[in-house]
């Protein structure tokens, strides 16, 4: 069965400009932007190595341990488990203690991925550690993570710190389900994790997923699960954010703020040749020079995803 099986309400697809030839080994060829804007995903297999890996994985230990004594709120999450509430995400990274997340934002691999897709004006919109802990093999179920008009690309940068593998919940993906708002329940009740089109995508530590936040995702049940952490990292284009919400001008100027805060961070930490910022004068952000205030950004409002429960199937 093809995944066009599959009820949605169909969406405009995002404008796709003729790629500029790659300025960086780290900026996307054309053939990547074009399987991505495809299938709503793409694999860049050993994009991060090296020490800027290590510090990061030490780092989603520290932020582990120290989100454990946490109350429930914004920076960490927890889930309800049979056994008690469980830690599984960490939000707003840069003011957890840990320079590797400033040395992530701050690095080409993620840097020349952004503008690749959204342009010079790209806007560091989200940034927050998922994981399952050793143990803890409790399933994400299939949603997508924003729906949006798709005038413009918005996309999540997937970091993986430690190995996922078929079987040990990897991720499962339907590709082209981008291009559709989805009836999530329907799906889950027809197919359950078998979705027409679906693949499994394995990754080890040092792999990035990019995916488009709208293809639909997640992963089944495990046990005995390993840990897996990821590192999700949003984009969107200020021109996008403008025209399309939910946000406004002094927001972006204020997450604009911490891209020269990790381009200072990832040269300070000898890690490889710098990226070269192009952002228009127009959005060249205007700094408070209070660098711990500027490490977290708050979402006052989201764009809302669709997923299953009550009142919100097929919701945009």
């Amino acid at each position: 069965m093809s995944a066009s099986a599959i009820n949605f309400e169909v969406v405009s697809d995002p404008p796709r400009p003729a790629p500029a030839a790659p300025r960086s080994r780290f900026h996307l060829t054309e053939e990547q932007i074009n399987f991505f804007d495809e299938n709503g995903y793409l694999v860049l297999r050993q994009w991060v190595t090296g020490p800027l890996l290590e510090h990061l994985q030490a780092a989603g230990s520290q932020w582990i341990e120290q989100g454990q004594g946490q109350s429930v709120g914004d920076d960490y999450n927890f889930a309800k488990r049979a056994h008690g509430e469980v830690l599984f995400r960490v939000n707003y990274l840069h003011d957890k203690g840990q320079a590797a997340s400033l040395e992530l934002l701050g690095s080409p691999q993620v840097l020349a991925v952004a503008e690749s897709l959204c342009g010079e004006n790209f806007v560091p919109t989200y940034e927050s550690m998922v994981f399952k802990q050793e143990g803890d093999g409790e399933q994400i179920p299939w949603h997508q993570d924003a729906v949006h008009p798709r005038r413009h690309r918005v996309f999540n940068l997937d970091l993986y710190l430690d190995r996922s593998r078929i079987g040990a919940g990897a991720l499962r993906v339907v590709p082209g389900t981008q291009k559709r708002i989805l009836d999530i329940c329907d799906i889950r009740d027809h197919y359950g994790w078998d979705a027409p089109g679906v693949i499994q995508v394995e990754m080890e530590p040092g792999d990035v997923l990019l995916h488009d936040v709208m293809v639909l995702h997640g992963s089944e049940p495990t046990s005995g699960n390993a840990l897996r952490r990821t590192v999700y990292y949003e984009f969107r284009s200020a021109e996008g954010i403008l025209e399309d919400g939910p946000w406004d001008h002094a927001w972006i100027d204020r997450r604009l703020r911490l891209v020269p805060l990790g381009l200072r961070r990832f040269e300070q930490s000898s890690l490889g040749a710098a990226f070269e910022w192009r952002v228009s004068a127009e959005f060249r952000p205007h700094f408070t020079g209070d660098e711990q205030a500027e490490l977290k950004v708050a979402h006052l409002v989201h764009s809302p995803g669709t997923y299953c429960s009550a009142g919100n199937a097929g919701k945009a």
